[in-house]
């Protein structure tokens, strides 16, 4: 075996070693399905990549009616798309839906904040302060995006929570995962994630000051520039 044959194998199998089948409670549809949602969402497989049925059966141990039905799961999700006889594919969102999904995700989240105001307790106004300092501490590290993504994604968890509304949650759950897979390019820059956080720090001061006018329009902003570095990203591949 060569060692670009060993490289290869080593990089597929470590895109579902994160989730051994058998050794938890939940169904093993579920299992393959979060598996290749995971590998997705931190970036192992990228915009485009195929999923290779054969790869994902011997590294998981799994049937391929099994795969398929996790595919068919993840299809339904935005995540992926199946192209007849080319197999499926991590989806890669066009210009035109990623558009169309900034723009519903700055208004829901517009929204989710004027929630927060109204409903949250004072301990999640405390908490949801402290979630952007964690996001700050992690540019001390020097860190990949997608720990800086995981950071903010507790911010989102706390304001989600604090707006008490299940149909929010479940509006901006629907479109949340393809969102996540346009995120990463709008903080490609250097100088963007501490940008990212004093963004975050601005809304929060305008949460605590119960101003939900300037919170909604801080949210929107904020979710317009990550549009505009998204879409620009976009294009330069295109």
């Amino acid at each position: 075996m060569t060692d670009s044959t060993r490289t290869t194998e080593d990089q597929e199998a470590s895109r579902w070693s994160a989730a051994p089948i058998g050794r938890v409670a939940a169904p093993v549809k579920e299992q393959v399905v979060n598996a290749i949602r995971d590998a997705i969402l931190d970036f192992k497989l990228k915009p485009g990549d195929r999923l290779v049925e054969r790869e994902i059966i011997t590294s998981m141990e799994v049937s391929r009616a099994t795969v398929r039905e996790a595919i068919s799961v993840l299809a339904s999700e935005g995540l992926v798309t199946v192209i007849p006889q080319r197999g499926a594919h991590v989806a890669a969102p066009s210009l035109e839906d990623a558009e169309d999904l900034y723009e519903v995700r700055a208004a829901l989240e517009s929204l989710v904040v004027r929630r927060f105001i109204s409903r949250a307790n004072e301990n999640e106004f405390v908490t949801l302060e402290a979630s952007v300092e964690r996001m700050a501490a992690k540019l001390d590290e020097e860190p990949a995006v997608i720990d800086f993504l995981r950071a903010k994604d507790e911010f989102y968890e706390v304001l989600l929570a604090g707006a008490r509304s299940s149909s929010l949650t479940q509006l901006l759950g629907s479109i949340q995962a393809r969102v996540r897979l346009l995120r990463v390019t709008s903080l490609s820059t250097a100088d963007r994630l501490p940008r990212v956080v004093q963004e975050m720090r601005d809304i929060v001061d305008a949460i605590f000051a119960r101003n939900p006018d300037r919170a909604a329009r801080l949210m929107a902003e904020h979710i317009q520039m990550a549009s505009r570095l998204a879409l620009h990203a976009l294009r330069e591949t295109k």
